[in-house]
């Protein structure tokens, strides 16, 4: 077979229309589901700490993270009311544009009406889009980013249309607000296009054109990094150190885990698809793409769902694979039906808070796991701080040892004082009060606090009430007295990263 030279390679007839109504619908479905759940258990643990850092109002940054998620958090709870379902309105969302643009992916790939549908239901039922269109993450706005971003760079290779890079350029740009890690996919994709080509992609102006918007968009945020000695990398670093052993680990079946074993056979096809498929050349580097991210990733420990976004192309090109696979064969069409109906009850499963919080099942779902007993625990540290003489508790103050107890004590303890942590961005809000030498302290270590109080006892023990053993059940509630130095020395030893 003839080789045709990488800069006469011109855009393949493979986009079709788009199939809109049928891949709304099912748009449509998979956010009223997540809606419908939204309020079920309670506030996950990191949406306990957005909803305490947007309280604060705009920031440009934070020690552990960009700042559009906790401002969307906030902006939601002010428009929606201060309610956990408020918050996740804003997830359900994402989860349905992912899907729509799932289907706009598929449709550029050339995929078929059915095939669109089919791309929508896999994205739908998928445990990567279930989770999180369910609770507000960082991954949340960021699953979206790289969706638009990868419909966008299909357009520019596949249709020779160099204006879409400026829309890539914009999409990654307002990204850096949500999550750095889509940093990865221009990285890869930069990469896959000096390796696998088409290689004239980079003497197109619009290409770099795209990268400056993007570098202008995004700039406030290295800025910050800059003025504040760039905290990201020091996170990193400590994610790399207490997570990265047991982050490789489980990489391999945690990819399985995101979409689930019957996605996993499909996506792999779509993979092989975009490598091996002549009408599909200018966009091989996507192809390659992928596993220099899983390798990166791998190399830095990094979680499986940083490579995430790049399931939305796979799953769109395993769905033209596995549509042209089925086509005309009844016994293949009803096997990839009962396929997908069987994956989607169990990533439903696994993803969202359907069943019984004490459902033997329920210990398998462990993001609802992380959403249950945060009223029980406020409600228990303020017995314990109701409990103290008048004295004392004119002269106490609150520690928390995580940032979703601190985001738990603010949100129920509504008769507490000032809750204080060391735990990431909390540690700068600053130390407690000098007047506060007496503490009531929920998940800090006894040592730490022996070492800097002359006495100490445990006043209790959370229990979440329903037996369910989560990172917070048996948490020790104590109280210390006689601070042995001034905060402004004791607060150093308080600070820690971790995710």
């Amino acid at each position: 077979m003839r080789t045709v030279p990488d800069d006469l390679v011109t855009r393949p007839r493979t986009a079709v229309r788009p199939a809109w109504r049928p891949t709304a619908a099912v748009a449509g479905v998979v956010v009223v589901l997540l809606l419908a759940v939204s309020g079920r258990y309670g506030y996950n643990v990191d949406e306990l700490y957005f909803r305490l850092l947007g309280e604060r109002g705009w920031a440009w940054g934070y020690t552990d993270q960009p700042p559009l998620v906790p401002a969307v958090v906030h902006a939601a709870s002010a428009l929606l009311g201060d309610e956990v379902w408020a918050i996740r309105a804003p997830a359900a969302l994402c989860g349905g544009a992912v899907v729509l643009l799932g289907a706009l992916i598929t449709a550029e790939l050339g995929g078929t009406r059915r095939a669109q549908v089919l791309s929508a239901l896999m994205l739908g039922s998928s445990f990567l889009v279930l989770s999180v269109g369910h609770i507000m993450v960082t991954t949340t706005l960021d699953l979206v980013a790289w969706s638009a971003a990868l419909l966008f760079v299909l357009r520019a290779l596949l249709r020779g249309q160099g204006k879409w890079w400026l829309a890539v350029g914009a999409v990654l740009g307002v990204a850096l607000y949500a999550k750095y890690i889509v940093a990865l996919l221009p990285v890869t994709l930069l990469i896959g296009l000096a390796v696998a080509g088409p290689r004239r992609a980079f003497r197109d102006r619009y290409l770099y054109a795209g990268a400056a918007l993007a570098l202008v968009i995004g700039s406030p945020n290295l800025v910050y990094q800059i003025t504040h000695d760039f905290p990201q990398l020091q996170m990193a670093d400590a994610l790399a150190a207490t997570d990265g052993p047991m982050n490789r680990i489980v990489f391999l079946p945690g990819l399985v885990l995101l979409v689930g074993p019957v996605l996993t056979v499909l996506w792999p096809a779509g993979l092989v698809k975009l490598w091996r498929d002549p009408a599909w050349r200018p966009v091989r580097a996507l192809g390659l793409a992928f596993p220099l991210a899983v390798g990166l990733t791998l190399y830095g420990g990094g979680r499986p769902d940083y490579v995430g976004g790049f399931f939305v192309l796979l799953l769109a090109a395993g769905a033209v694979a596995a549509d042209r696979w089925s086509a005309g064969r009844t016994v293949r069409r009803v096997l990839l039906t009962a396929g997908l109906a069987l994956s989607a009850v169990a990533q439903v499963l696994m993803a969202l808070p359907v069943l019984p919080p004490a459902s033997p099942l329920s210990t398998l779902n462990n993001i609802s796991l992380e959403s249950v007993g945060w009223p029980r625990l406020a409600d228990q540290v303020s017995r314990v701080y109701d409990g103290l003489s008048r004295r004392d508790r004119d002269r106490a103050a609150v520690l928390a040892g995580n940032l979703g107890e601190s985001g738990a004590l603010d949100r129920y303890g509504a008769d507490l004082p000032r809750v204080y942590s060391g735990h990431n961005e909390l540690h700068s809000w600053g130390p407690p009060p000098e007047h506060a030498d007496v503490v009531v302290a929920v998940g800090v270590p006894r040592s730490r606090l022996e070492a800097d109080f002359r006495s100490c006892v445990t006043a209790g023990r959370v229990d979440n009430g329903l037996d369910i053993e989560n990172a917070e059940q048996g948490t020790e509630i104590t109280v210390c007295r006689g601070r042995a130095r001034p905060w402004d020395e004791l607060w150093p030893a308080y600070h820690y990263l971790s995710g």
